[in-house]
């Protein structure tokens, strides 16, 4: 039977809700940044492309009783104005660390990337390390690691790179950032697992994924990840990032379909393979295998809570 809770998730929104966080101008376009509860670790949340700030809310609550922790939207997602193009790591980088000095936070912060995150938050820490204490990467995707990438095809993220050297990043708008704006679609169908969130989350969701902007970003950056995976590809990151206190999160038994033009057995070697260097990006990288799917945000978040406290601990330990 249809029920009155579903009924009511697909009540539109209003075309413009508002926002749970703060609205930070970066000069020229805004991020919206929500940073809750108070504690001596700041933790901050990179999400996985079709997420949002509020997606991590079940993380989020659990957290904020001792800790300080900021979720945000990239440009272009929910009520974050669409920003410079292109979509780069650097960009993002760039973007997330000025607003979260406009906005008062203060480093040292603890990275959290979950799947395309992972990608940003390596980069932050490369780009910023003096201001991150720690990482915890959330079923992200190595630059050595087959993925589905079409209907029967299994690749690299890296092997789509065009060897394009990365523009530098900036926070003005330029006349040529400006996209046309599509019409909103129709709030979308709350399928699992984000039934998991709390119906007002649930509402959030659908209707920021039904934002124009969202598309235009999430293609941008896909096509420039595939810069930075063949540039880490081709030297060794093994200890790139030091004594970094990191943990690596990943399922225990990967999805690998036996259509594709890579046998499933060999897909599934190279996820647990390529998932096992991850740890190697710091000399203190340990990885953790969680009984959950890929949104583990969503499906086991006493998991990555207790990560993220882990490495938490660490960093104090060790400053």
């Amino acid at each position: 039977m249809f029920s009155i809770l579903a009924a009511l998730l697909l009540v539109p929104l209003s075309l413009d809700p508002k926002p749970v966080g703060r609205l930070i101008d970066l000069g020229g376009h805004r991020i919206h940044l929500n940073c809750t509860g108070h504690g001596r670790a700041t933790v901050v949340i990179e999400t996985g492309l079709g997420d949002f700030s509020f997606d991590w809310i079940l993380v989020q609550q659990r957290l904020e009783r001792d800790m300080r922790v900021c979720t945000y939207d990239r440009a272009g997602y929910a009520w974050s104005d669409p920003g410079p193009q292109p979509r780069t790591f650097d960009q993002l980088n760039l973007e997330l660390h000025d607003a979260l000095a406009r906005a008062g936070e203060r480093a040292p912060f603890l990275l959290v990337g979950h799947s395309y995150g992972g990608g940003p938050v390596r980069s932050y820490a490369l780009r910023y390390p003096g201001e991150v204490s720690g990482l915890v990467l959330v079923e992200i995707v190595s630059e050595h690691q087959y993925i589905q990438m079409g209907p029967q095809h299994a690749g690299r993220i890296r092997d789509d790179a065009k060897g394009r050297e990365i523009p530098a990043p900036r926070e003005e708008m330029r006349a040529t950032d400006k996209t046309t704006a599509a019409r909103a679609a129709e709030p979308v169908a709350i399928e699992p697992p984000y039934d998991r969130l709390p119906p007002r989350e649930q509402r959030l969701h659908a209707w920021a994924a039904s934002q124009p902007s969202v598309e235009a970003a999430e293609d941008s950056q896909r096509e420039w990840s595939a810069e930075y995976f063949a540039r880490w590809a081709a030297r060794s990151q093994k200890g790139v990032l030091g004594a970094l206190p990191l943990i690596v999160l990943t399922r225990e038994h990967g999805d690998s379909s036996s259509h594709l033009d890579v046998a499933a057995d060999a897909l599934e070697e190279n996820r647990q393979e390529s998932q096992r260097s991850l740890a190697d990006l710091s000399s203190a990288g340990t990885q953790r295998l969680i009984a959950s799917g890929h949104n583990m945000h969503l499906e086991a978040p006493d998991a990555v809570v207790r990560a993220i406290r882990d490495v938490a601990a660490a960093a104090h330990s060790k400053s």
